[in-house]
């Protein structure tokens, strides 16, 4: 699990500056006493309206609502959209057993321009979005030129460099994105990533679907 950013941001930062995107928000955040002795939350709570709408995957009627806290620039929660995300997709998300959805956690200011960009792209084409930045994680997020390289991989999807920039410019989309990540660490006591949820009950790490098996079956008796 990644509980606090690791590499180094300054060039991004100041090619983020350049751009005239502001650092507010980025003091750091911690986890209410109260959220961090939960392990269970109503699953109204759980899926209440924040900052930013949330994008689900699967049917409305899945008996399991599956929410998961991440960073873009988290090798664990890379390692989880490779390793097992597609196992869940398959067998849970697109047999209308589970409804998923991402939220943004970022660690830092690169893995929220990651999600702006994502965010950017559209409702249709977040998730396709995400799954390229964490497939491709390792050459744009620990690179020597981080923000060269997010840009280069973005502009292969058809995305412009004018849009890019003017994504990367808006401060209420950078503003909601890390109060996501607020919210994520006051009411529901997250401090690590990747954090899941499910039907309100927190597990942590980069979980096994074999893991995800047992957390789902309660569920799904019958």
């Amino acid at each position: 699990m990644t509980a606090y950013p690791t590499p180094d941001r300054r060039r991004f930062l100041e090619g983020a500056a350049a751009l005239g995107l502001t650092a507010a928000g980025l003091a750091g955040f911690s986890a209410s006493a109260q959220a961090q002795a939960n392990s269970s939350f109503p699953i109204d709570v759980m899926l209440a309206e924040g900052a930013l709408p949330d994008i689900w995957e699967g049917s409305k009627d899945a008996p399991i609502s599956m929410v998961e806290y991440a960073s873009m620039t988290c090798p664990h929660c890379a390692a989880f959209h490779a390793q097992t995300y597609p196992a869940l997709k398959k067998q849970y998300i697109e047999t209308g057993k589970v409804r998923f959805v991402l939220r943004e956690f970022p660690f830092d200011p690169l893995a929220t321009a990651g999600f702006m960009l994502a965010r950017c792209t559209g409702p249709d084409k977040r998730a396709a979005m995400i799954d390229l930045l964490f497939a491709q994680q390792k050459n744009w997020a620990f690179s020597d030129k981080p923000f060269q390289g997010l840009s280069t991989l973005v502009r292969q999807t058809g995305m412009s460099q004018d849009t890019f920039e003017t994504c990367l410019k808006d401060q209420a989309l950078y503003d909601n994105v890390n109060k996501v990540r607020d919210v994520g660490a006051q009411k529901f006591g997250v401090d690590a990533t990747p954090t899941f949820f499910i039907n309100g009950k927190k597990v942590s790490g980069d979980t096994s679907i074999d893991e995800l098996a047992k957390q789902f079956a309660p569920f799904l008796k019958g």
